[in-house]
């Protein structure tokens, strides 16, 4: 066994063997047994001291440049071969810990990112700016998807975009697969006097609405009813009785089954779909309400129709506030994030509001236009807008003659304190509802022949059924806008 010169505190030599020194590269000196074969001296620095024994020949120390340099030039004994893969295997602990590192920063400033974009979201203030990145689709890239005889009414997209749901005035519920375009299920409709026997609708139905999570589907009638399904298998699982004119708005409070119901008995009714439990109702409204629409906080919107007022409607202070600035009846509504909302009537403005200001912050009057004679002129109604949420890009539509139905897409302005329109894309027919999906890839539109809270007058040359329009975004180099070319 070999002896040391020297002991070191509190530390034992872990790489020693028996018979034989091995110098590793953090020893502080290598220690010779006397009557070994010789080895060599070791650079040494402030934190090594090299000790020889009386008997080894003094041997020239190498520069680690020139070590490293001169590797090649002469054979490595054992020694310098362990101690040259030792600074191999700390240079690549070096690099790995490095890498790990900057990804562990990468992934620390994508979770400061997206905490920081849930903060904006919850106080209203996040607006990605996307339209000015959007341009026209092809009139050969929209698909019609047909199923309905009548007028569609209402749609849903599913929160992972892969299905719609729709429904109809004849009472029906579809569920569509977006890629294939092809019907997974049907709910039938049931004949008026059938409601004792039928499960399902037997009135028009006229509005829909999908949990957040995927789970439920809503929907509301003519005939003051809401049905809860579940939305994998179109299985009917509650109905909810209580309001005392038709169903015309509905929604989920995002994150949770909690669910808003507006009516034409001026009345909103707070749900409970997983206790199937009626809440509470709340009134306020001097019309029939027309449209509602909710998002994470606990409150809901509501467009009061002809009494011209939008509403906002906070449930657990059971409070509400009141807006005014369209002129002819309030037919639709939708929030764009917590702060922030676009409304559209029948006198054909489209306005965008703040929770905070009584006023709107702009409107856009006769937004699509005007159909009738000289000096006779009425602006087409807007039957349905919509909202991709926390950007600044929302949508329109309009009701009217075959040759001018469209879907306006507009720009929201700076704080959203402005709307500028960015194209329209030519629907025949009236354009009864509007969805964007969450990924804000496409925009879905269901048109019907008639109004879907009427019959005023029908436009014969209209289709029925759901257009699904893809949102295109600008070539991100040039040599992507030649090959589009």
């Amino acid at each position: 066994m070999s002896s040391s010169f020297f002991i070191k505190k509190k530390e034992t030599p872990k790489f020693m063997k028996k018979g034989k020194n091995t110098a590793g590269p953090k020893r502080k000196g290598d220690v010779n047994s006397v009557g070994k074969s010789k080895v060599p001296a070791k650079k040494s620095s402030k934190y090594n001291e090299e000790i020889s024994s009386d008997s080894e020949t003094e041997r020239p120390v190498v520069p680690r440049k020139r070590q490293s340099n001169e590797e090649n030039d002469y054979d490595e004994t054992p020694q310098e071969k362990k101690l040259r893969l030792a600074k191999l295997y700390l240079d690549q602990l070096k690099e790995e810990e490095e890498k790990k590192a900057e990804d562990e920063s990468f992934e620390t400033d994508l979770i400061a990112g997206r905490l920081q974009e849930e903060v904006l979201e919850q106080k209203g203030m996040l607006q990605r700016l996307l339209a000015k990145e959007l341009i026209p689709p092809d009139a050969s890239e929209i698909r019609l998807l047909r199923g309905h005889k009548l007028p569609i009414t209402c749609l849903v997209i599913s929160p992972d975009d892969k299905f719609i749901f729709s429904a109809a005035k004849d009472c029906f519920i579809i569920k569509w697969d977006i890629e294939s375009g092809k019907k997974l299920h049907t709910i039938p409709g049931g004949r008026k006097g059938t409601e004792d026997r039928h499960v399902g609708h037997t009135a028009h139905i006229l509005c829909m609405a999908i949990s957040s999570d995927g789970k439920y589907l809503a929907t509301g009638d003519m005939n003051n009813l809401i049905m809860i399904w579940e939305a994998e298998t179109c299985k009917h699982l509650y109905k909810f009785t209580g309001h005392k004119g038709p169903v015309s708005g509905l929604s989920f409070r995002k994150g949770t089954h909690d669910l808003y119901s507006a009516s034409h008995d001026r009345s909103i009714k707070v749900w409970n779909v997983d206790e199937n439990a009626y809440v509470e109702t709340l009134f306020g409204h001097q019309d029939a309400i027309t449209g509602l629409d909710s998002l994470s906080r606990e409150r809901c919107v509501t467009a009061g129709g002809r009494d011209r007022s939008v509403r906002v409607w906070k449930i657990a202070e059971e409070s509400q506030l009141v807006f005014h600035g369209h002129e002819g009846s309030i037919d639709c509504i939708q929030l764009i994030n917590e702060e922030h909302m676009i409304t559209g009537a029948d006198d054909g403005s489209v306005s965008l509001w703040s929770v905070n200001k009584k006023k709107p912050l702009s409107t856009v009057k006769q937004a699509h236009g005007c159909h009738g004679d000289a000096g006779l002129e009425q602006p087409h109604w807007v039957a349905s807008v919509a909202a991709l949420q926390n950007s600044d890009t929302v949508a329109s539509g309009a009701s009217g003659c075959s040759h001018n139905s469209q879907v306006q897409l507009w720009k929201c302005g700076q704080n959203y304190r402005g709307l500028q329109p960015l194209f329209s894309i030519p629907v025949p027919g009236f354009i009864n509802s509007l969805k964007f999906s969450s990924s804000g890839q496409f925009l879905v539109a269901g048109v019907g022949q008639e109004h879907r809270l009427g019959r005023w007058w029908r436009i014969k040359e209209a289709k029925n059924g759901i257009y699904v329009i893809p949102l295109k975004r600008k070539p991100s180099n040039p040599e992507e806008a030649k090959t589009n070319e």
